[in-house]
């Protein structure tokens, strides 16, 4: 029964109890997120009619005998009284937004959704369910930890669903978590953090220790919104915050990305491309990159160098965050590193390119103000930015999604934090990474390719360039003040380091050039990014078709033939356009390249 009125425990004002029902138990005042139950969270969450009930699982009662004020089995009994429910999570099959999924939904008002042996094993059951028929698993978590009354056996649960969740990892189920309010200790030092994608509803807390005990631990005062949403968006530990009434498409957007689960007797390969070629959708992709990519270098009007390198940093070129809005279908953007913070200067998640679901990761420089570039960091990625590209990049491997790359920054982030997190640990992960991903990657340098910043996001198959675009192993103006000893040398050293596209293609280090307006890209935004889709879309169309072990073999060999001499004089084909040392030569000025040993040697 619905009262009259409801008092809103943030605002303190009351709300009308029709309608916040009707509003899914948001205030419509502040837009507190208030508790719903797991029956609730269904019935939001799920189409109507589709929640199918997991078959109950016999788990032991009460194994310790236990008894503080009041014997285990008589809370129990007052638990499954006062909400109707067996266990403090409901399990389903379902669909949302005619999506199949198969939900675990926690309630908190059973034992504070504590996570005891029913409940452990109530979710590794709603992970077999998932894994036998390869839909998505989606968990709703809300809980305040380990359940005390059953001692160690409910601490060995959180081993028990990380070792479910790790089953679905290897088959290549997409996973979701949905975080409420509160969700803590054992059940988010397991299965709620877990997953591929963390979703979290505004203000909704997580940790491992709750703030009392924080704060009674080290006597100090914790700070505003610690543990929040929002906090840990902010500190890489969420993907997204979603408000309640966006949830369902959202959640039917990710759902739609995984991989479909094989027909019985289709003899297709779940873990492998369509050999047909077809896209995971089962849209063809078009062919003929030949007809949208110009590949000899002729066909290049001759540039001079140094305003090629003006061109690729004009202020009003098309943003990675701009191609992705022009191009990008159900682009759900996914944020954090899961270990340190969230680096605006790269960005990425999920989408659909002309209905083919792909992976889209991009160097973000920020828009065409000063302000707004500084916030991004003018594109150059700490190691928290390029752990993200490495972990977008892994989940593209696990739901077969092919991987784009917009490239467009000066170098890495040169600063002192960026050194204490593992700058170049961090761009060497990123090479090995992306030379053994099972699925296509291509990567576009779309402004400047600076140094071994560019390149920890280049290691593809098929690696373009705008026709805007430039790519080296350092800015001119480090390569001036290094070796020329004067950064007024800059345009000779551009001309130098041969990092116009016509040379790039010449040497073999880009494997086509996409064209750009008339007048740059910055002239018309979307011409530019619908020019780059088309090639975008021939390329993936001839690659899609190979398995992962040709796509790993070829995009070796690609790389291992640049630099190498062939023929009787020992000629060498072509050199790289990155720097393989590890060095990064961005400097505190974007272009001023200052940075490492002025030995003369260069990067």
């Amino acid at each position: 029964m619905v009262a009259d009125w409801v008092r809103c425990a943030g605002c303190a004002g009351l709300v009308y109890g029709k309608r916040f029902t009707r509003c899914a138990h948001v205030c419509p005042d502040c837009g507190r997120h208030g508790p719903l139950t797991a029956r609730q969270r269904l019935d939001q969450l799920l189409d109507p009619g589709t929640a199918e009930p997991l078959q109950a699982v016999r788990t032991v009662e009460d194994p310790l005998r236990f008894t503080d004020t009041r014997p285990y089995p008589d809370r129990l009994a007052e638990a499954r009284a006062a909400t109707g429910l067996e266990e403090a999570v409901v399990c389903v099959r379902g669909r949302i937004e005619d999506r199949p999924v198969v939900v675990a939904a926690m309630d908190f008002r059973f034992l504070g959704g504590s996570l005891g042996c029913a409940v452990g094993e109530l979710i590794t059951e709603a992970a077999r369910t998932s894994l036998r028929h390869r839909v998505p698993l989606l968990l709703v978590t809300a809980s305040g930890g380990a359940r005390m009354q059953e001692g160690v056996l409910s601490l060995l649960q959180m081993a028990k669903t990380a070792q479910a969740l790790a089953a679905l990892d290897a088959a290549g189920v997409l996973t979701v978590s949905l975080v409420t309010d509160p969700t803590y200790g054992g059940v988010a030092a397991s299965f709620a953090t877990l997953t591929d994608v963390i979703i979290a509803e505004p203000g909704a807390r997580l940790g491992f220790a709750g703030p009392r005990v924080i704060e009674q631990t080290t006597r100090q005062r914790l700070p505003e919104g610690f543990q929040t949403a929002e906090f840990l968006l902010e500190n890489g530990m969420v993907d997204t915050i979603v408000p309640r009434p966006g949830l369902r498409s959202a959640l039917g957007r990710l759902l739609g990305l995984g991989r479909p689960a094989p027909s019985p007797g289709s003899g297709a390969d779940p873990a492998g491309a369509d050999p047909a070629g077809a896209d995971p959708a089962g849209e063809p992709l078009r062919p003929g990159a030949a007809d949208v990519l110009l590949r000899n270098p002729e066909e290049l009007a001759e540039r001079d160098p140094w305003e090629a390198v003006r061109l690729a940093r004009h202020p009003g070129r098309p943003t990675a965050a701009d191609h992705i809005g022009h191009l990008l279908d159900d682009f759900l953007p996914l944020h954090g590193d899961r270990l340190a913070g969230d680096c605006p200067a790269v960005i990425g998640g999920p989408g659909r390119l002309n209905g083919t679901p792909v992976m889209v990761i991009g160097t973000h420089k920020g828009g065409p103000t000063l302000a707004e570039r500084q916030a991004h960091s003018f594109g150059m990625a700490t190691p928290s930015g390029y752990r993200k590209a490495g972990r977008l990049m892994r989940l593209a491997a696990k739901l077969g999604l092919p991987v784009i790359t917009l490239v467009d920054t000066p170098g890495a982030h040169p600063g002192t934090d960026a050194e204490r997190g593992g700058q170049a640990l961090a761009i060497a992960e990123n090479l090995r990474l992306m030379s053994g991903l099972p699925v296509p990657i291509v990567a576009v340098v779309t402004g400047e390719g600076g140094s071994g910043g560019a390149l920890a996001l280049a290691v593809a198959d098929r690696v373009l360039i705008s026709e805007g675009g430039v790519y080296s192993v350092i800015s001119p103006e480090g390569c001036a003040a290094i070796l020329w000893k004067s950064p007024e040398a800059a345009p000779a050293a551009a001309e130098a380091l041969r990092m116009d596209p016509r040379e790039l293609l010449r040497l073999g280090v880009v494997d086509g050039v996409v064209a750009e307006p008339p007048d740059g890209a910055h002239s018309d935004h979307a011409k530019a990014a619908a020019l780059l889709g088309d090639a975008l879309t021939a390329v993936l169309g001839e690659l899609v078709p190979w398995d992962p072990d040709r796509l790993r073999q070829e995009r070796v060999r690609r790389f291992q033939r640049i630099g190498v001499a062939t023929g009787s004089a020992g000629a060498a084909v072509a050199t790289p356009a990155a720097d393989r040392s590890g060095a990064d030569r961005s400097g505190a000025d974007p272009h001023d390249g200052d940075a490492g040993a002025d030995d003369g040697r260069g990067a």
